[in-house]
């Protein structure tokens, strides 16, 4: 082979390399002892082990015993055709809950036995339709919300008048009761109170942020208050550009998602919520009623080291009213859900024991650009 020959070979290499590493979704190269002799960036991450790491074993040790990916491999080498297979568990402690995926198995015919493997994560689509169910379910808080405004808060004031008026007549030993009529009309006003804001459907501002600005405030608050004792570790993205947000909502937001986090972790000794900030290309939410895909490659996640969330509640996390707390509401999550929503976001909760992670899809700043081009209002490339 010649110089120039040589060279060319090298180029062809890393521009194949940055083709595959630039697919949204994970790719391997496994070859005919069954080892995996390739895997993109994606592949790193869907495994969570470096391409040297994975390099040095067999696929059998990431998936699961008797996974049908194996046989389809075994097929795919056997009648040297491509396989496509459809919602695939390789849910695992390793890989972690909800790994439900389509596989597309491929033979490379300059490389006998072996197969080229592309993973599609099915859990992205199925997180989005439920993110639909919760706006659905925040929206029937909303009727709720201003029902309960007016027909419960003006009587409870009223009851709370007249025990303020007993409170005056009645013996020493009856005023215990009569404070208690006063504090707990009080909590149901504080109760609805929490839910006006589900109501309020006004525009809100939204300017160009920094994201890490807003983490970094929420963080101080937290170790300030009722995060002091617990560890608050970040992993950030220096280059994320702009989020198109209101700080103060986005405050709000991070600051229920680091105390539910601090909640969860309690006063184990070795507790630790991370912060993470990522941009992940490729997650695009269709808009109804229209061919518009609303654009989410911002990521910013809380991670938590606690108990995890009971399986059978994670779908209906988001829900109002449903929660894990004494003492809760059951509308933190429920408003998180909505104020990520009203920002054209989404948010959803992966959870096992000792690692819980609120993930939060947001749009980039829609003057954002990208290689010299803007984006128009739906966070695409014009």
């Amino acid at each position: 082979m010649s110089k120039s020959q040589a060279q060319d070979a090298t180029i062809g290499n890393a521009l194949a390399m940055a083709v595959l590493n630039s697919v949204q979704n994970p790719v391997i190269l496994v070859d005919a002892a069954g080892k995996v002799a390739f895997a993109n960036w994606e592949a790193e991450a869907f495994f969570g082990a470096s391409a040297a790491h994975l390099a040095k074993n067999r696929i059998s040790t990431f998936i699961p015993f008797g996974s049908p990916l194996l046989a389809l491999i075994d097929q795919v080498r056997e009648r040297k055709a491509p396989v496509n297979e459809y919602r695939v568990d390789l849910s695992s402690p390793r890989l972690g809950q909800d790994k439900l995926v389509d596989l597309y198995v491929a033979p490379v015919v300059s490389e006998p036995g072996s197969v080229v493997v592309v993973f599609q994560e099915r859990s992205m689509a199925d997180k989005i339709d439920r993110q639909l169910t919760h706006r659905a379910a925040a929206r029937s808080v909303t009727g709720l919300a201003s029902m309960l405004a007016h027909e419960i808060k003006n009587p409870l004031s009223g009851i709370r008048g007249a025990a303020q008026l007993l409170e005056s007549v009645v013996p020493d030993d009856d005023r215990a009761l009569t404070q208690l009529i006063c504090d707990e009309t009080d909590r149901i006003v504080s109760l609805v109170d929490r839910m006006e804001v589900f109501s309020d459907e006004r525009p809100v501002d939204r300017i160009a942020l920094n994201i890490h600005s807003v983490l970094d405030h929420v963080k101080a608050v937290a170790k300030a208050g009722f995060a002091r004792k617990i560890k608050i570790s970040e992993m950030y993205d220096p280059s994320l550009p702009p989020v198109f947000a209101n700080r103060d909502q986005l405050v709000q937001v991070f600051l229920n998602l680091i105390k539910n986090a601090a909640e969860a972790v309690g006063d184990q000794p070795d507790g630790e919520i991370m912060l993470t900030t990522a941009y992940r290309p490729g997650i695009k939410l269709s808009v109804a009623g229209t061919r518009d895909k609303i654009s989410l490659p911002l990521e910013f996640c809380v991670i938590d080291n606690g108990p995890g969330v009971p399986t059978d509640l994670v779908p209906h996390l988001f829900d109002p009213f449903i929660t894990t707390k004494t003492n809760g509401s059951g509308l933190g999550l429920a408003l998180v859900a909505k104020i990520i929503g009203g920002h054209g976001g989404i948010v959803e909760c992966d959870s096992q024991a000792r690692r819980t992670i609120f993930r939060v899809l947001m749009p980039m700043h829609k003057e954002e650009a990208i290689d010299g081009r803007a984006l128009n209002s739906t966070g695409n490339l014009k």
